[in-house]
């Protein structure tokens, strides 16, 4: 496959993305997987081709050597890895032994005039953008988010088992599993976001409450999660953290400095509540209230409670009014 997209991430739905995007362009793309069950799906969103690793070790950095020989010997073009904790160690590894070029952590990927691929990312805490052009082999690797995966499932695609050699030196010596807490915030629909604005950790009920009577996820910003510890990391959206695309975003006492508005530029509906009118979070919300959030998170909730069943009384009631499927 000279010339070929190659693709991998340790999250299918990622990979999804990542595989979506070199076929929207046309290119030829090959899925790497480590789970025989990852492959049909990779096959309906675009990959021509998957190679399943066949090995000993269920670490996806012991790979590195053995998709780096895989990438030379297909004529990869461009080898498109997943942004995760495992997927950055991954990557670095692949380009340190093929020796090529590697862009980390893209804020934006796509096509130049001359099929060239252009690459965003922002630097020094997102104060700079830096924009570099990719005409030689290349690792890039992705954050999810930036692209949208689609499946098709009358394509049809070549899937072939590959016998691998796992590196003896990556050895697993501890297992701690991480306790999810509330929703996957890379698929939610509705996100509650909350900031520094809040005076203790007591008060994200009010946040929390109004999330769940939406039916939303919680987020936070990189203070909350990092430096309070109020929240796990895996909530807090902004550059090195989540990157989100729900349809409707509300933030509560979040400043909105660029870490964070770089997580949820791509949110179709941004409202924002914060008690300082010249917050950077109304240049990119769509609708703000300049007012004290533990106001205004409670009159919140109990006008969406009220909403709520209004509808639901109609609904059971068969009143003319809002029909069944009508967001509240």
């Amino acid at each position: 496959m000279q010339g070929s997209y190659f693709v991998f991430a340790d999250k299918p739905a990622l990979a999804h993305e990542l595989i979506s995007f070199g076929a929207s362009a046309g290119k030829r793309v090959c899925a790497i997987a480590l789970e025989e069950g990852q492959a049909q799906g990779y096959i309906y969103h675009g990959a021509g081709k998957v190679l399943v690793l066949k090995g000993s070790n269920d670490i996806p950095e012991s790979y590195a050597k053995a998709m780096a020989t895989l990438l030379e010997k297909e004529g990869a073009e461009v080898f498109l890895v997943g942004a995760t904790v495992r997927g950055r160690e991954l990557a670095a590894r692949v380009a340190g032994y093929l020796d090529w070029a590697m862009v980390s952590d893209v804020s934006s990927l796509r096509y130049g005039e001359e099929g060239e691929l252009v690459t965003e990312r922002l630097m020094y805490g997102g104060a700079v953008l830096q924009v570099e052009v990719v005409r030689g082999p290349a690792v890039i690797t992705v954050p999810g988010g930036k692209f949208e995966g689609r499946a098709d499932e009358t394509r049809k695609g070549e899937i072939t088992s590959v016998e691998v050699e796992a590196d003896p030196r990556v050895v697993l010596l501890e297992w701690t599993p991480i306790e999810k807490q509330g929703a996957d915030l890379a698929i939610a629909e509705k996100i509650v976001g909350v900031g520094m604005g809040f005076a203790k950790q007591e008060d994200l009920k009010l946040a929390e409450e109004l999330a769940q009577t939406l039916g939303a996820g919680l987020g936070c910003s990189r203070g909350v999660a990092e430096e309070r510890k109020w929240l796990p990391a895996d909530l807090y959206i902004g550059i090195s953290g989540a990157t989100v695309k729900p349809r409707l975003y509300l933030s509560f006492g979040i400043s909105g400095q660029v870490q964070h508005i770089v997580g949820v530029r791509d949110a179709k509906i941004i409202a924002a509540v914060d008690i300082n009118e010249n917050a950077p979070i109304f240049q990119a919300a769509d609708y703000g209230i300049v007012g004290d959030l533990y106001e205004i998170l409670p009159l919140l909730t109990a006008a969406v409670k009220k909403i709520k069943t209004v509808a639901t009384r109609k609904f059971s009631g068969g009143e003319v009014g809002l029909e069944r499927g009508t967001p509240v």
